[in-house]
């Protein structure tokens, strides 16, 4: 097990600023992009936090192919519609942008969806989909992204992680927020295994001879072996991951007229990625009285988190309550951090002339 480092969340965003800043990003946009990282530390996903920061975002605008000005443009808009250029920017700026223009749309017309293509990763998508929930709506968001998942049958990785997130407000219970990759499991979570030189659970990932392996140095992006659609194999339904898949390229891709499958570009070869989002904001005042929603809501988790348990289970959990419960201990006790990611962000701030607060770690580590 990794030594785990604690930092303020202040700490850490001035970093992420600082860092960013010397890329050429502008200092709001930075702070945007902190706060998607960080709160994904914050959440326990850690797979999507600052372990991305220099290895993804900072290499790909350092060396151009990024544009950290984020230049995005509207191409067409209706009143509960827009189709959104991302400028080849950074993912987490423009989604931001788009979301809060879904929202904004959905306080007057009941309900949004907008669209973006020519963008880049954009982080953890549950950020984007709860944003809608202090506006009493529910949000949805998916994106799609570089080829890493096999479809059933195949060895080869023609399709993206592919994650979807819906997030909906409760009124004492967590917020319902589901936030899942149609893959078995998130790349970044084989880059941490990597990282950590552990072992991957059986059913992740394929070699490159479509044959499952434990080992995630055999699952690299470019054709050396794939991860597996959610599900898995065929005889534990990954077909249904498969078709959820091509559900977010359908919405995301070809609804905006971006890149899909193997379209989409690698974040280490030079040209656009070319990754496309999908957002929706549902005004739920505009349906019913949002206390009556909540309320309802929140009897429908406790109907659920009341059933019998299994043999040996303490808990039944609903979506987004553990990463809520992991946010509001990392809030108190301080943003969590291996120790590798620590050693990593210290290197990618000294490439840029910008040194990570390590010296204040928090003492009680």
């Amino acid at each position: 097990m990794e030594k785990e480092l604690r930092f303020k969340k202040e700490d850490l965003m001035d970093f992420v600023v600082r860092y960013m800043s010397k890329l050429g990003v502008p200092e709001e946009d930075a702070k945007i992009v902190g706060e998607v990282l960080i709160s994904a530390d914050l959440r326990g996903v850690e797979s999507h936090g600052l372990l991305r920061l220099g290895s993804y975002y900072g290499s790909r605008i350092s060396k151009d192919y990024i544009d950290p000005t984020t230049p995005f443009k509207i191409i067409s808009e209706t009143p509960t519609t827009a189709l959104i250029d991302g400028g080849n920017g950074c993912g987490q700026v423009v989604s931001f942008k788009a979301m809060q223009m879904a929202i904004a749309k959905a306080k007057k017309f009941g309900l949004s969806a907008i669209t973006v293509n020519n963008s880049n990763h954009f982080g953890i998508a549950g950020y984007y989909s709860m944003m809608a929930l202090e506006h009493g709506m529910i949000g949805i968001c998916m994106t799609n992204s570089q080829p890493l998942v096999a479809p059933t049958y195949g060895k080869t990785a023609v399709m993206g992680t592919n994650p979807i997130s819906v997030a909906a407000p409760s009124q004492k219970e967590y917020p319902f927020v589901l936030d899942m990759a149609t893959s078995a499991v998130a790349y970044g979570k084989i880059q941490l295994y990597d990282k950590k030189n552990e072992k991957i659970p059986l059913g992740w990932g394929i070699d490159e001879d479509g044959l499952v392996t434990d080992d995630p140095t055999k699952i690299k992006p470019g054709g050396h072996g794939a991860l597996l659609p959610l599900g898995g194999m065929e005889i534990t339904a990954g077909y249904k991951g498969f078709g959820l898949a091509i559900v977010v390229e359908i919405l995301c891709s070809i609804l905006s007229g971006g890149n899909y499958l193997t379209q989409v570009g690698s974040p280490s070869k030079p040209e656009p990625t070319g990754v496309s989002h999908f957002f929706m904001a549902i005004n739920i005042e505009t349906f019913r009285p949002l206390i009556d929603f909540k309320t309802q809501l929140d009897d429908m988790m406790t109907l659920l988190k009341n059933s019998p348990l299994a043999v040996d289970r303490d808990e039944i959990l609903v979506a987004g309550q553990r990463e809520f419960e992991y946010a509001n201990y990392n809030n108190i006790n301080g943003v969590p951090l291996i120790k590798p990611i620590v050693d990593d962000l210290i290197k990618e701030g000294e490439k840029v002339g910008v040194f990570f607060p390590i010296e204040k770690v928090l003492k009680n580590n």
